[in-house]
């Protein structure tokens, strides 16, 4: 036992039964049968049934509602030894296919050796009634399937992996799984797992693995390419990845890049020389912005047919809606309706949608079948309500399906195109390189493409600079808005934003203003003073609700003014405990009735229900919602997501959910807020530029106050350094045809 567990308490007994089953994560409640009466035990157990015979090694809890409760870390199970415990295993459903009736045939026929038998011989099953050969030889798989991944989450716990990760593993590897760890154990932090590289290098250590064993080194090169996906690379410099990789794996230079020729040789990687500079792809993200570049080059040359007269239209839609477009607004209708691909960029205040809602109601005139799209679901609905047109996410749209492993796969591509003349993507700067990919491959030819974005804001989460670099390219119609209209201009967050990038301090506290800035050098007291105005001072004055309406954007995540304090503070002060709020702790997270929360990764497997019946699966990151119900016994909670209710067991929300009071600029991207506050003191100095502050004053629809320091204002303004990223659409883009 390793030394962490020694100081763990030992606890024996066999499974009476499971209050609670989780088989995602597998988390657990039970009762466990001990010499020493019933014991409510907790933790991650794969495959429990009752009859089992458990030692359990872990802690002693008491829980407000439940009393005492064992909390395990570990454990060892024995295989049901009587016959009286193996009935009671087999008809717990342990097995599937084996019901109650069943169990009792198979314990009749075979006694104690009929685990055995359904393990090592199942064909003999057959001899029962009611069990064909088919089925024998299927109940025999799955009782493998089960002892399988028993034992290869016995095997990897010792490592730190999570139960939910081991599934995975199997998932992929299957019975050979322990096998091909022992072969490769770098095939862990491979593509399609989450399993770190430190725990698939402390595995092949204690298999004694040279540290510059080749496929050691070609598995740290394949990590950090992997890892910088995160930070939003599709590819790196040859010279920093180098070095990056021998950092990581502790080697010399000369072994890193005869790793990277190998992998290069067997097309894991591809490597791309671009102005000199030598740049390294995985084969996935190679593919991903080589087939958007070759794609968005192709609908240029085969445009669909132009919609004639565009500039009678234009006229007789403005004497329709008794409005005037501006020149850049008229450039941009007239470029939807007679080329294949439009951008259409800007500001707040600048007209955007006055636009899109006329490109979108000529074409419907023209006859043509027009799709809306956004990439989360508060963003398409933002687009629906201001379009008055149906939006869909675009996961909805290309029909999201999973693949054995529970990775995404869309339904709607080359093969099942969809079915529309013209697709219009808003809030494109949050789409990344492989989503558009996507949404290119399920585009019929002849069909039109309307992308509408802001340049300036922060770039998407995923990997890639999609907006960014379609831009930068010049190949394609782009329209950008800069005109702010009148009734904008009446706005201080709309013209201070535009102020923002330009490169110039914003106007603060005129009278009768949106816009604050509310000074304060002091961390503590500026902590102190954004609790109060989201908890009393704004809903005193204007009426806003502290959990709804008002949102804290934070430059990051550390520090007193980073997302993990404030929301300490802000949930103590917004949402205090009380008798009447139930609250439990899962994995170190507290989550209370009330709690305004954020999903953090996408997760396409949770259900949810709307208030008209209608069910589905998929909630995305960034979605935002408040806790409504919390179910201790059934170990789960549910969510208000717009106007869906989700539904989560205690793991899933440990792992997935987040407090949602503070969030950072980034996560909040594509979501508005009727009021916003920003803390700008002290951020960290990766994080004090143009982009990031200019992207959350935007997030504020009625209300912007800034707390802090005028200087960080003005050193963020001056700082017009957009986030780096390393992409390589833009340089196909340059290449030939």
């Amino acid at each position: 036992m390793a030394e962490q567990e020694k100081a763990l308490l030992e606890l024996c007994g066999s499974v009476d039964h499971v209050t609670f089953h989780n088989d995602k994560n597998q988390y657990t409640v039970m009762e466990l049968a001990t010499e020493g009466g019933m014991v409510t035990v907790v933790g991650s157990f794969p495959f429990v049934s009752e009859g089992e015979e458990l030692r359990v090694y872990g802690t002693w809890q008491s829980h407000p509602a439940f009393g005492d409760q064992f909390k395990a870390e570990t454990f060892d199970r024995a295989r049901p030894a009587t016959t009286a415990a193996m009935l009671k295993y087999l008809s717990s459903g342990a097995v599937k296919g084996i019901g109650p009736a069943m169990a009792r045939r198979i314990i009749q026929t075979f006694g104690d050796k009929a685990l055995e038998v359904m393990e090592n011989d199942p064909q003999r099953l057959a001899q029962i009634k009611g069990i064909t050969p088919e089925k024998a030889k299927e109940l025999g798989e799955e009782l493998k399937r089960i002892y399988g991944i028993r034992e290869l989450m016995m095997f990897l716990g010792a490592y730190g992996v999570r139960p939910e990760e081991t599934v995975l593993v199997w998932k992929q590897f299957g019975e050979a799984s322990i096998a091909c760890i022992q072969e490769d154990p770098y095939c862990l932090c491979g593509e399609g797992m989450d399993i770190s590289f430190d725990i698939a290098d402390a595995i092949a250590q204690s298999m004694e693995k040279a540290l510059d064993d080749s496929g050691r080194v070609q598995a740290g090169i394949l990590y950090v390419l992997r890892h910088n996906l995160n930070n939003g690379h599709t590819c790196l410099p040859m010279d920093k990845l180098c070095g990056a990789a021998a950092q990581l794996l502790g080697v010399e230079l000369e072994a890193v890049q005869d790793g990277v020729y190998t992998l290069c040789q067997s097309f894991h990687t591809i490597c791309e020389n671009f102005h000199d500079r030598d740049y390294l792809f995985l084969q996935k993200q190679h593919v991903s912005e080589s087939y958007i570049a070759a794609r968005m080059k192709s609908m240029m040359g085969m445009a669909p047919n132009a919609i004639g007269g565009a500039d009678k239209k234009i006229a007789a839609i403005e004497r329709e809606k008794g409005i005037h477009y501006a020149d850049k607004q008229k450039e941009a209708i007239r470029a939807a309706l007679e080329q294949g691909i439009l951008i259409l960029t800007g500001g707040p205040g600048t007209g955007k949608t006055t636009t899109l809602n006329a490109i979108i109601h000529l074409l419907k005139e023209a006859g043509e079948q027009v799709f809306l799209a956004a990439p989360t679901g508060r963003a398409a609905k933002r687009m629906s309500e201001l379009t008055g047109e149906e939006a869909k996410t675009i996961h909805r749209l290309l029909q999201v399906d999973w693949d054995e492993q529970d990775n995404p796969v869309f339904t709607r591509n080359e093969r099942n195109p969809l079915e529309c003349d013209c697709l219009v993507i808003d809030e494109l700067s949050m789409v990344d390189s492989y989503v558009f990919e996507s949404v290119l491959r399920a585009l019929p030819f002849s069909c039109r493409l309307v992308l509408v974005g802001d340049s300036d804001q922060l770039p998407s989460v995923g990997a890639g600079n999609v907006l960014g670099d379609l831009i930068a390219s010049g190949l394609f119609p782009t329209v950008q808005l800069k005109e702010i209209f009148r009734q904008s201009m009446e706005s201080l967050i709309v013209t201070n934003a535009h102020r923002i990038v330009e490169g110039k301090l914003p106007e603060l506290n005129r009278r009768d203003s949106d816009f604050f800035f509310l000074p304060q050098e002091d961390v503590a007291k500026a902590a102190q003073l954004i609790v109060s105005l989201a908890s009393t001072r704004l809903p005193n004055s204007y009426g806003y609700s502290s959990v709804t309406d008002i949102q804290v954007l934070c430059p990051g995540r550390k520090g007193e003014l980073g997302t993990v304090e404030l929301n300490k503070l802000l949930r103590e002060a917004i949402n205090p405990p009380s008798r009447e709020k139930q609250e439990v702790k899962i994995n170190g997270t507290l989550f209370r009735l009330g709690d305004k929360v954020m999903q953090i990764r996408n997760d396409y497997n949770l259900p949810w229900t709307k208030d008209d019946g209608t069910t589905g699966e998929g909630v995305f990151n960034g979605d935002m919602g408040v806790i409504t119900d919390i179910d201790r016994p059934g170990g789960s909670l549910h969510v208000r997501v717009d106007d869906k209710d989700v539904l989560y067991d205690f793991e899933h929300a440990s792992n997935e959910l987040e407090p949602a009071y503070a969030v950072t600029v980034h996560k909040s991207q594509g979501n508005e807020f009727p009021a916003v506050i920003i803390p700008v003191l002290k951020p960290p100095r990766q994080l004090c530029y143009r982009n990031l502050l200019y992207t959350g004053v935007t997030r504020a629809k009625q209300l912007l106050i800034l707390v802090g320091q005028r200087g960080v204002v003005g050193a963020m303004i001056e700082n017009d350094r957009k986030t780096r990223r390393y992409t390589g659409l833009k340089f196909f883009l340059e290449g030939e045809e």
